[in-house]
């Protein structure tokens, strides 16, 4: 087998993420471990598509979701691609392989009346840890950003002179996104409250614990479900829904798909066109109440 030329192929050459990197590892560990269970076959850069289509029903049978089903397969899919890459394979067992349906999850984001409240009505504490959660729930929303991108943020990348940072996405791929001024001014008071830590022991990473570590990705899934809670009765509140809630706040005011699409960081139109159901809602209410036939039904 090829796994660790296939790991090492989606680190340094495709730039995935550690997270991806070890997603699809599992995905084809575990896919490995059903081959030698259920039908006792070691070698899996031969396997017929049948064995695959069987661990499609045995993972179905046990409750797995079809998204995730769907992402163990593109897994599969991503490491015979990479066989037939370096010539191992010529054909590819999953190269007609389709996807299961899935019904789309549509994610309610946040309204303005609530955004508003949480930014301007909430008395956050007075100390180091509130100026900190006062400036991660204020900077998701007015740049987009993803959740690992805010707990990788480094001091060096952003720049308050010119009103702009500087964010690592996906597959390691940089973007410069702009700030407002409100978001500057509550950068500076932050990283005032910063430098007065006791100890920091990350001193290049913006966001830090009241410890001086690195922040986490729980602690901001945490922070956002605090104050979200004050004000909205939503049952998801989370970073993710800040940046579905930035994406459709800026397409109801207007704002063109593309320049979105590159605020965001997405690789195609299609990633960003997930953002526009409620931005098309919001356009049916403006017709309903503008036009003289809407008015009368």
């Amino acid at each position: 087998m090829f796994l660790i030329q296939f790991i090492e192929y989606l680190s340094l050459e495709k730039k995935y993420s550690t997270n991806t990197v070890q997603a699809y590892r599992k995905d084809f560990l575990e896919f490995q471990e059903f081959c030698r269970l259920d039908h006792h076959v070691d070698d899996l850069d031969t396997i017929p598509y049948n064995v695959i289509r069987n661990w499609v029903v045995s993972l179905s049978e046990n409750g797995v979701s079809t998204r995730t089903i769907n992402r163990k397969i593109a897994s599969l899919k991503a490491y015979y691609k990479f066989l037939q890459k370096i010539g191992e394979i010529d054909i590819n067992p999953l190269a007609k392989h389709k996807a299961l349906k899935t019904s789309k999850k549509i994610q309610t984001p946040f309204s303005e009346t609530e955004m508003d409240n949480v930014l301007t009505s909430i008395e956050y504490s007075d100390d180091f840890e509130g100026k900190r959660d006062q400036l991660i729930i204020h900077l998701l929303y007015s740049t987009g950003i993803r959740r690992a991108e805010l707990v990788n943020l480094k001091l060096k990348n952003v720049d308050l002179q010119e009103r702009s940072m500087k964010v690592l996405g996906k597959r390691n791929k940089e973007r410069i996104i702009p700030l407002l001024r409100e978001t500057v001014v509550l950068f500076e008071i932050y990283l005032g409250d910063r430098e007065c830590l006791k100890t920091i022991q990350d001193v290049d990473t913006v966001f830090l614990t009241n410890t001086g570590n690195k922040i986490y990705e729980t602690l901001v899934y945490r922070i956002i479900n605090k104050y979200f809670r004050k004000v909205s009765a939503k049952v998801k509140k989370s970073p993710h829904i800040l940046r579905h809630t930035f994406a459709t706040h800026l397409l109801n005011k207007g704002a063109d798909l593309n320049s979105v699409k590159e605020l965001l960081g997405h690789a195609s139109l299609a990633s960003t066109q997930v953002y526009t159901h409620n931005s098309i809602a919001e356009l049916k209410r403006i017709h309903a109440s503008s036009h003289p036939r809407g008015k009368n039904k």
